[in-house]
């Protein structure tokens, strides 16, 4: 299965999450070049992932970008390089990075702290193509 993953960049999402689930499906849409893989936080997958880097196990606020055996990146760094992944227009996004990490993180803290109230929590079905670029569903 590794082989399938290893060359792709990771997404690790909650699962639990309508906010989290509609940028998981925004950015199915988008992924022109087959570039991006996606794995729940709470999977068995997305356990092991924290737990090899000592990151917390039980909270899911912050999301992850993960490149194996390259780098991973959290928050506001993990927005713009997938923005800047998808290329065209969203490359346009790296002009976040005017501002410091520190800023652009305490703004997705804010928006992470109320996303449950920003949800639309309806279940997002992802078609049989997009589906085989989840990691343990």
């Amino acid at each position: 299965m590794q082989e399938n993953w290893n060359n792709k960049h990771i997404v690790f999402f909650d699962g639990e999450c309508g906010v989290c689930n509609f940028w998981v499906q925004w950015i199915l849409e988008r992924d022109k070049n087959d570039q991006f893989m996606f794995a729940s936080l709470q999977s068995e997958f997305g356990q092991k992932f924290l737990s090899e880097r000592d990151l917390e196990t039980k909270q899911f606020n912050t999301m992850y970008l993960w490149k194996p055996k390259s780098y991973y990146l959290t928050k506001s760094q993990a927005v713009l390089k997938i923005a800047n992944l998808l290329g065209g227009i969203y490359k346009l996004a790296v002009m976040g990075k005017l501002f410091p990490s520190f800023f652009r993180d305490k703004i997705y803290d804010k928006i992470s702290e109320n996303r449950m109230k920003l949800a639309n929590q309806k279940c997002y079905l992802p078609t049989p193509q997009q589906r085989k670029k989840f990691i343990e569903i």
